[in-house]
């Protein structure tokens, strides 16, 4: 059994040792995650570069998302496609709801009112030109960039940015923007050709 001094000596070293601890831990900047993203700058035209086909999307040019900021965390949606490029150009009506806490990051899609999708958004450049965009638990992710073309060194590199944020860019294909791109290699088809 330690003596009353020894004791002491222990408890004051601990205490000593706890502040040490305390201190370090105050000291060290917070984790810093991604930043915000910036609703008002994030809204208005992105074309679909890129994405991961699924049916809903599959066989479509020219497609573009619209956002429009309705309220605070409320957003109405359009996407606007068309088949083939001599085809009449559509338009799906959507609204989505923003996630509280995740830095206007992860969205609830309702399309048709009653069927949620979720979307997150991974990265934006920092000038807004680009946007990296994937649902979460799915194997699904698109490329958007406020030109209809994209320069093919600055797609590579958000093919791996993609990567990097685990999505499989492997089966990320370019969506035809124009009609010149067509037959290009890694560009999908249009459903009308």
């Amino acid at each position: 059994m330690p003596t009353p001094r020894i004791s002491r000596r222990l408890h004051a070293l601990t205490g000593l040792l706890l502040a040490f601890a305390l201190a370090a831990c105050a000291s060290r900047p917070p984790a810093e995650g991604p930043a915000a993203v910036d609703l008002a700058r994030f809204m208005g035209t992105w074309h679909v570069v890129a994405h991961i086909p699924y049916f809903a999307e599959r066989g479509h040019v020219a497609a573009r998302y619209e956002y429009a900021l309705r309220e605070a965390d409320k957003i109405g949606v359009a996407y606007l496609y068309r088949e083939g490029f001599g085809e009449p150009e559509q338009t799906r009506e959507a609204r989505a709801t923003v996630k509280s806490g995740t830095g206007n990051r992860e969205w609830t899609l309702w399309f048709v009112g009653v069927v949620p999708a979720k979307l997150r958004i991974l990265e934006v450049a920092p000038d807004y030109s680009w946007a990296l965009i994937d649902y979460p638990g799915r194997d699904m992710g698109w490329i958007f960039g406020r030109e209809p073309v994209m320069d093919d060194a600055l797609y590579d590199g958000l093919v791996k940015k993609m990567r990097d944020h685990g999505v499989n860019a492997r089966q990320l294909v370019r969506v035809p923007q124009v009609p010149e791109q067509v037959g290009k290699p890694g560009v999908a088809g249009p459903k009308v050709p």
